[in-house]
């Protein structure tokens, strides 16, 4: 039973969350990885103040491009 998990920075909709989990379960069974009932899809959503790189978080990142 495949598990796919998924790490990302909330803000998307929850329709186009839904179509993340449909393309990842696709994507298993049409390379016979496993059928369709057995694939696991976790979706974790992180807040964009805990999420950094090159020491700055991507909230930091988005409120400096919104002031320039």
């Amino acid at each position: 039973m495949p598990l796919i998990e998924v790490t990302l920075a909330e803000g998307r909709s929850p329709e186009k969350l839904r179509a993340l989990i449909s393309k990842l379960t696709e994507a298993v069974v049409e390379t016979d990885v496993a059928k369709k009932e057995a694939v696991r899809v976790i979706l974790r959503e992180v807040p964009k103040s805990h999420w950094a790189a090159g020491d700055e978080t991507l909230a930091e990142r988005a409120a400096k491009q919104q002031s320039n």
